[in-house]
């Protein structure tokens, strides 16, 4: 398993709010497991991402299905 840190952050209302509706209709999915996707997915398509990020954003949007 990946070693993990926390992070805190502070996002906009209305986006935490669109993130609650999802995790409702997603019960598979959880706020680790959103941000996880998004961030590894924005250094991949920003160039800044390596197989690792690649690595993380595969194995967690597969992650139970």
């Amino acid at each position: 398993m990946n070693p993990t840190v926390n992070i805190v952050s502070e996002i906009p209302e209305t986006l935490h709010e669109s993130l609650n509706i999802y995790l409702a209709a997603h019960p598979d999915w959880d706020q680790t497991r959103v941000l996880t996707a998004a961030l590894s997915l924005f250094l991949l398509q920003n160039g800044h991402g390596d197989r690792h990020a690649a690595r993380v954003y595969l194995e967690t949007l597969f992650h139970n299905c």
